[in-house]
């Protein structure tokens, strides 16, 4: 049996494969990949000191003390007091249905004040066009189409904010329950 055909090798590869994957999910959500390597590595350990996920990853410690603080403003990774060490340690969230309530609401919730301001606004900028006595019609026109559009955005906003809620809530778990974990096999 070859040195990559060992269990111990087998096993580090499917971790791995697995913090590849994370490193990659979480870039397609706007965080970065290292980040998300970071997240996937610290899944697989009881915690982490900074000294550790450096090591593992080969990132700076600079680098690293971001990602970790960038993790906990998702409240997928958190301080956690060892005692007998000076060092901090870290904890990744680890069940994944706390991961995505945390992670997506925050995002969701950010989308939401942001695009729902940017409406508003605009239509501001629209209405004052709209109620400009020397505007011509065409001009109106063309501000009342862009307003329409605009005003047709926000139910988008107000569904998602209502998704948000149910998820921070637990309610959508009446409709979508957790299923239950499947035996080891």
């Amino acid at each position: 049996m070859s040195t990559k055909d060992q269990p111990e090798a087998l096993i580090e590869q499917a971790k791995d494969i697995v913090i590849n994957a994370i490193g990659a999910t979480m870039d397609l959500y706007g965080i970065n990949r290292s980040v998300g390597n970071l997240y996937g590595t610290m899944l697989f350990e009881d915690s982490m000191t900074l000294d550790e996920m450096r090591q593992q990853l080969q990132m700076s410690k600079p680098s690293m003390s971001a990602g970790v603080k960038r993790l906990q403003e998702f409240h997928i990774v958190k301080q956690q007091f060892t005692r007998g060490s000076r060092k901090q340690h870290f904890v990744a969230e680890k069940d994944f249905f706390n991961f995505f309530n945390n992670f997506f609401t925050q995002k969701w919730s950010r989308e939401i004040e942001i695009n729902r301001d940017g409406v508003y606004k605009a239509i501001s900028l629209l209405d004052k066009i709209l109620d400009d006595s020397q505007t011509d019609d065409d001009t109106k026109q063309q501000a009342t189409k862009i307003k329409n559009q605009l005003i047709d955005t926000l139910p988008y906003y107000e569904w998602l904010e209502n998704l948000s809620d149910a998820i921070d809530s637990g309610e959508i778990f009446k409709y979508f329950p957790i299923p239950e974990p499947r035996q080891p096999e």
